[in-house]
This record gives structure tokens, sequence and C-alpha cells, in this order.
């Protein structure tokens, strides 16, 4: 279990630098790997582990090159949009969910996150998607009466669930 914190971004990601105006999903580099049957891994703190925990040959990683926005909405007194401004979310509100997760990963005892990678997760064993693989952890959790949030016990149960199905055979 790592962070791959010597390692490489996927080969894909070298051919792009400097910060883009994009969403981290619209990155070029993103999109490239998701046709290539990668996916994002879940933004929700929740998961905030799971990069760390999932095997190695099904993770991958890119330079978070992107921006996140914060968009601001104004409506008439019939609900109707007036208008809408965007602006880069401000480094302070970007630090504290940073901070978020990284407090969420010490009560589990790992490592911090390196900073500014985006993961990139294979689904494995039987699973066509990431999300149904998400859904198989949740219900093995609630099987065995544990919450699916970032405890001990969740990381735990995640941990060696992965293991189990990366040893399974890859749907066909």
């Amino acid at each position: 279990m790592s962070w791959d914190e010597d390692g490489t971004p996927h080969p894909l990601a070298q051919r792009r630098s400097g910060r883009s105006d994009l969403e981290p999903d619209r990155l070029p580099e993103v999109r490239e790997l998701e046709a290539l049957g990668w996916e994002p891994a879940p933004e929700a703190l929740r998961w905030a582990f799971l990069p760390y925990v999932w095997p190695p040959r099904a993770r991958t990683w890119v330079p978070d090159r992107s921006t996140r926005w914060a968009v601001e909405t104004r409506l008439d007194g019939h609900g109707h949009i007036t208008a809408v401004e965007c602006a880069p979310l401000p480094e302070a509100d970007l630090a504290g969910l940073d901070a978020e997760t990284a407090d969420a990963l010490t009560a589990l005892g790992l490592p911090p996150r390196p900073r500014d990678r985006l993961w990139l997760l294979r689904p494995i064993g039987p699973f066509p998607h990431l999300d149904a693989v998400l859904t198989h952890l949740e219900t093995r959790a609630e099987a065995q009466s544990i919450p699916p949030e970032p405890s001990p016990e969740f990381l735990t149960l995640t941990r060696t669930e992965l293991a189990t199905l990366d040893t399974a055979p890859p749907r066909p």
C-alpha cells in the first residue's frame, strides 16, 4: 500500500504541462485515460484512502493542472437566473479541502496524499465500472454492520476486499 511517492505519472500526462482553466474531469489527459478504461477516483471524503489501497496495477495518476471553480448564481423573485459569475476557487478554500482529507487520512493512520495529483483507477474483478466496485464495497460493509465512512474498520474491509477482487478473474 502506498501513494506511489516515487512513481511517475501516466505517460499520457507527460505531453502536457502548465495550469489549465478546465475542471479535473475535463483535462485532455483525463479524457484520454477514460477512453482507455481508467476512471477518476471518487472525490467523496469517505473514499479519500481509496487510491492508497487500490491494487497498483489498476491505479495511476496525472499531475493536477486543473482549476476548481466557484459558481455564484443570482435569481430574481421568480426563480429565474439573472446572472452567473465564475471564479477560481480561492487557495484558502482549496487548502481547507486538502486539510479535511489529510485529517481523515491521519485518523486512519495513513500518510498524507501527495499534493497536486489526480488519481485514476481501473475497475477490478468482475465489475465493469468503478461505481460497481464501490457499490460492492458498500454492500459488503453494510452486511458486516460497518458504516461506509472513513474508519479503521471500513479501511480494513476495503483493503481486504480489494485484495480478494484483484485475484478474481477479470470480467469477460
